[in-house]
């Protein structure tokens, strides 16, 4: 079952050779994420994408899970309000006057399903940010963002590396059991960054959980810049 999918067509980038080419850098790795739900029979092929980009280095793959499909009769063992809220923001930000799931956003511009891995490659070929935006470097327990053009609020996002199977008891999905991989456990803002070098101070890293740094403008605008911890 689908709601309402909001596709953003793109043409996938290639080489003289036909291979795709691949325009992140590790050092500020592609953004790309997932917004499902458990509930959501449409789902896990977006999830098997999403699990299959993880391993890549040039891209932070992470995976919120929505709450708007826990009242059919499932709870989402990893939703939060916050992510559904996050999610409502990128569509007012588009113009888009609903959301969906499955639905994937790269670098905080490019909208699409998600559920194709060649059109998820093709989005994030399309749609990353070159060397463009400020650098972000760590030093001990803190990040500073260098200076640059604009204005942007630092997000760091605590997300579980592993695949994570879970079974499923009922509604769409009832009987499958479904893998999950950098699911996001929590989303912070540190702080605004206003185009000069700024320094914020990084809370210490709860056990099992990896860290991410976001720079993004506005409310649901573009991530101008992500640094893994």
């Amino acid at each position: 079952m689908w709601k309402k999918s909001f596709v953003m067509a793109t043409a996938l980038a290639l080489g003289v050779n036909g291979q795709a080419v691949w325009a992140a850098d590790p050092s500020h790795p592609t953004v790309v994420e997932l917004y499902q739900s458990q509930g959501c029979s449409s789902c896990p092929p977006a999830d098997l994408v999403l699990n299959a980009l993880a391993d890549r280095a040039d891209v932070l793959a992470l995976s919120f899970a929505v709450t708007y499909w826990d009242q059919l009769g499932w709870k989402d063992t990893f939703a939060q309000p916050a992510f559904t809220r996050r999610q409502w923001e990128y569509a007012k930000a588009g113009g888009r006057g609903e959301v969906a799931t499955p639905q994937m956003i790269v670098n905080g511009r490019g909208v699409l399903v998600g559920n194709r891995r060649p059109d998820v490659d093709a989005a994030i070929a399309r749609y990353d940010r070159g060397p463009s935006g400020p650098t972000i470097t760590l030093d001990g327990g803190a990040a500073t963002v260098g200076a640059g053009r604009g204005s942007a609020t630092l997000w760091l996002v605590r997300f579980d590396p592993r695949t994570i199977a879970v079974p499923i008891r009922a509604v769409e999905n009832g009987g499958r059991t479904i893998p999950h991989r950098d699911i996001v456990r929590s989303l912070v803002a540190l702080g605004h960054w206003n185009g000069r070098s700024s320094r914020f101070i990084l809370p210490s890293a709860p056990s099992g959980l990896a860290g991410a740094l976001l720079l993004q403008e506005g409310t649901g605008g573009p991530i101008v810049a992500s640094r893994r911890l």
